[in-house]
């Protein structure tokens, strides 16, 4: 793990992929976030959660009183969070809103579904950063927080993140199947096999200062590759 900042209030760092924030509730005995930064750091607030399969910038509060800020921040829509994503296809649009209603925790793999009729407002804006054929590189940036935002509504838009068989990338028994005239983009390849996701940036005010502050992750290794191969073509 990459610590960003460390101060008496804050923690922010840049969590690697596959390491759940807390316990998942069938590997309780399994390391997770919380655990391994308070054996090093003492008591931690958490103030926001990334999906276990997500890597990039996730802070949490030293503190009852910057976890109470912080949560205001989160509550009042006035925390920047800046994915990056992989996702297949070549969208038609340069720039897009997915305002698409979100139920959670739908069916035994708890997915998070589209519904029109009882689902909770959701808003997530997309921009194309580079496209390599059959798939892109996307910037989402969320207004809400619902469970899987930024994958369902990828999905949704018609893109699902590459390697996200849950909501949709198409997956053979080699690896994924990316329409882009190449053939596979297998696991081999690409070095990625999660979905592709990862939280660039996020800007909030210090809890105590009331700094503006802005935090920034470099991707993962399995990431970096995936986007380098899909820049050759691969």
């Amino acid at each position: 793990m990459q610590i960003l900042h460390l101060d008496e209030h804050i923690l922010v760092l840049n969590k690697p992929a596959g390491l759940p924030v807390l316990p998942d509730g069938w590997e309780k005995d399994a390391p997770y976030l919380v655990k391994m930064l308070e054996a090093d750091y003492g008591k931690i607030w958490i103030v926001h959660r990334l999906d276990k399969i997500t890597s990039g910038v996730i802070v949490f509060a030293r503190t009852a009183e910057a976890h109470r800020s912080l949560n205001i921040q989160f509550e009042k829509h006035e925390v920047k969070k800046v994915y990056h994503a992989l996702v297949e296809g070549s969208p038609k649009w340069n720039e897009h809103t997915a305002r698409h209603p979100l139920r959670t925790n739908v069916g035994h793999k708890h997915r998070t579904v589209v519904d029109n009729r009882t689902g909770k407002p959701s808003v997530t804006h997309f921009r194309v950063l580079k496209r390599f054929g059959g798939f892109c590189l996307v910037e989402a940036i969320p207004e809400t927080g619902r469970t899987h935002q930024v994958r369902v509504h990828a999905a949704a838009l018609g893109h699902p993140l590459v390697g996200d068989a849950l909501y949709g990338a198409r997956v053979t028994e080699s690896g994924l199947d990316t329409p882009n005239g190449h053939g596979l983009l297998d696991p081999r390849q690409s070095q990625i096999s999660r979905p592709a996701l990862h939280a660039r940036a996020l800007t909030f005010a210090h809890p105590v200062s009331g700094e503006t502050l802005t935090f920034r992750a470099e991707y993962p290794e399995d990431f970096a590759s995936a986007l380098a191969n899909s820049e050759r073509g691969l």
